[in-house]
Parts: C-alpha cells; structure tokens; sequence
C-alpha cells in the first residue's frame, strides 16, 4: 500500500487524500503468502529434468532439478538450447559442466524452443542457486511451445512426490 499511496501522492494529491481518509476509518486484515510456489502442472524426468506447462498447457518452462545441480556441484558452463529448434522427448538440447562432471540436458517432452536464459551464460552458477526457479532471475534452461506429442509425452513424467521418491532410493 506504501508505494501504490505515494504513487498517487505524485500523480493526484487530491486521490492520495481521499485513500488516507477511507484508509484510516476502517481496520486492513494483513494476509500472509506463501513463498513456497506450488504447481501442479510440474513434472521430472528420471534424467531430473522438470518442465512446468502453462495453465492453457500450451507452453511451458524446462530446467534441471536440485537434486541434478546438488550432485553436480558448482555449475561454471551451460550450453543452452538452440532457439526455433523442434525436439523430440529425450533429445540432447544442451548441457552442464561442473567442477565434478558434465551431462547433458534432454527436453522432458517434444516441443519447440521459443526462449533460452541467457543469465546462465554470464552467471551459469545460478542453476546451484535456484534450479527450480522459472522466474526472471531464476535457473530456468528454456522456454517451450508444446507439441499435442509433447502433452502426451507430459502425462508419462513423474510428479513432485514420485520424483522425490525416485531421488530418495539413490536413483542418479
């Protein structure tokens, strides 16, 4: 309410005076967020990669999962996806390069890649931070268009708790 009050301080005084007043008369109930971001159209690969589809299931967001950049270690080369380039399930579309190892990195599903994150270029470190983050700053690989194969090929992955169960047995 902070910003959005001195916003209209600047923009009309008048508006400004008039939200204090009705601001003032009556009690604002706080509601608490969560920060934990749940999605149900999250799934994993047993290769630990993840995609998030769109609510439309149109699109989606593909990355690795912590459990992949945990037992990498310190992630210092990501080679991103081509964009414009159509792939099937499974198929090779970049990889990671840590001071352990490397490994590929396969889409979940078959779809066209329309946007790679370029931050992991300069900062590829940031898989380690936040691999599981689709957001601007996060370690997100690539953005897809979803083929009607790739929605079925969507329904075939693992949700949060088969994957973490699939992790938990020791499974790499």
């Amino acid at each position: 309410m902070a910003s959005f009050a001195r916003c209209l301080r600047v923009a009309r005084p008048a508006a400004f005076a008039a939200v204090a007043r009705t601001s003032a008369s009556r009690s604002v109930a706080a509601r608490a967020f969560s920060v934990t971001a749940t999605n149900a159209l999250r799934k994993y690969t047993k290769e630990h990669e993840w995609i998030d589809l769109s609510a439309d299931k149109k699109t989606g967001v593909v990355g690795i999962s912590e459990y992949a950049a945990k037992e990498l270690g310190d992630i210092v080369y990501v080679e991103l996806p081509e964009e414009g380039k159509e792939v099937a399930a499974g198929d090779a579309i970049g990889a990671v390069e840590s001071v352990k190892s490397a490994a590929d990195i396969n889409s979940p599903i078959a779809c066209k890649i329309t946007q790679v994150n370029l931050v992991l270029e300069e900062k590829p470190g940031t898989i380690n931070q936040v691999a599981e983050d689709d957001s601007h700053g996060g370690g997100w690989i690539a953005k897809v268009q979803v083929t009607e194969q790739g929605l079925e090929d969507f329904e075939a992955l693992m949700d949060a708790d088969a994957y973490a169960a699939f992790t938990a047995e020791g499974n790499h």
